[in-house]
């Protein structure tokens, strides 16, 4: 039942049906499948013991990622159930960031578990019509991309080298993309994280500037620079395309974020401006990075930012946790594992406490 419930969602979502084309042609293109086969597998552990099924998951884990995916078939996704023990199991879904952002997974899985719940109780579930990913795809190409390259030409102008980490480097090793990053998390206290709250409401602020603001400064001090550069994930969801929000698919953008750091600032105000220039970025949140930096004067090849600021909205445990049911599933030990291609990400988790998430090279 779990199986054909991931059937029917993979039928469902054209996104999940794609591969991608790109040799001998003028440019690359995303092919939807009208049918694809499930890549699924199934295994049996139960008689390893604890320690054996950690070290099991670990190293299957990492050969998933060392066999990657192929760009050109469909489907860019894996899944894997795993038995491990008399009403428990692990399960195991792999795939590539082209398919889908974090904001899809919760919508995607609840579909799965709807499907599932309808199957063991063999009962007909309905769900609503889903708005196609080719309506996003649209509207982008609608948008004013001239505008946009002003609008980068004029933020960018003058900075012509990324903010530097003063870290030695390393070789990296053709191998290297198996292993997962380094990566250290911490959480907030409750007290500091309600001051922080009410520090942000008291001055029209919201979280997302504080934390850029705190990286900035942050950068600032180590680089030895007043002006800073990082990148910042937004959306991509805007709320000029109707059913956006419903809508699986790969919405995010990476984008630059300027941000002078100057040492007499006022915070408040400070902070202040940082806000008008994300709601002023937004109206150009389309831009795709490339173009960006096109726009910029950093040598071509030279990235733009080497630090990345993630600002996750998207609730997935809690969101799976209320999905209604009478299947008797418990959800547990929800983990997402992503990669990235910056030396350092900073992750931050809104909440009771802020959970702060720190991945590096």
């Amino acid at each position: 039942a779990f199986r054909q419930a991931w059937q029917r969602v993979l039928q469902r979502h054209s996104i999940l049906r794609t591969r991608f084309a790109w040799e001998e042609l003028a440019e690359p293109v995303q092919v939807v499948h009208r049918q694809v086969e499930l890549p699924w597998e199934e295994l049996d552990w139960r008689d390893s013991s604890p320690p054996q099924e950690r070290q099991q998951l670990a190293s299957l884990l990492q050969e998933d990622r060392r066999r990657g995916f192929d760009l050109g078939k469909a489907p860019l996704m894996r899944l894997q159930l795993i038995r491990t023990g008399r009403s428990t199991w692990r399960f195991v879904w792999s795939h590539h960031h082209l398919l889908l952002d974090g904001w899809s997974l919760p919508i995607v899985l609840q579909e799965v578990l709807l499907a599932y719940e309808g199957l063991v109780r063999d009962q007909p579930v309905t769900l609503p019509r889903p708005t196609p990913y080719r309506n996003y795809i649209a509207w982008l190409s609608r948008q004013d991309r001239q505008a946009a390259a002003s609008f980068w030409q004029q933020r960018l102008a003058g900075f012509s080298a990324p903010t530097p980490l003063p870290l030695e480097r390393a070789a990296r090793q053709p191998e290297d993309h198996a292993e997962l990053p380094g990566e250290h998390e911490h959480e907030l206290p409750a007290e500091l994280n309600r001051a922080l709250e009410q520090f942000a409401r008291q001055h029209r602020l919201t979280l997302n500037t504080l934390v850029q603001g705190a990286w900035a400064i942050l950068l600032s001090r180590f680089s030895g620079e007043e002006e800073v550069l990082f990148g910042a994930t937004v959306s991509g969801r805007s709320a000029a395309l109707e059913g956006i929000e419903s809508m699986v698919g790969l919405f995010i953008n990476t984008l630059p974020v300027r941000v002078q750091v100057p040492r007499d600032a006022a915070v408040r105000s400070w902070l202040e401006e940082l806000q008008a220039q994300q709601v002023e970025l937004r109206q150009y949140e389309y831009t795709p990075l490339v173009d960006a930096q096109r726009c910029s004067e950093i040598r071509a090849g030279t990235p733009l930012f080497e630090t990345l600021v993630v600002f996750e909205n998207y609730p997935l445990d809690r969101s799976l946790q209320e999905t209604p049911g009478q299947t008797g599933l418990d959800l547990r030990e929800i983990r997402v594992h992503e990669r990235t291609n910056y030396p350092l990400v900073l992750t931050v988790i809104p909440g009771p406490t802020m959970s702060l998430r720190v991945q590096y090279d």
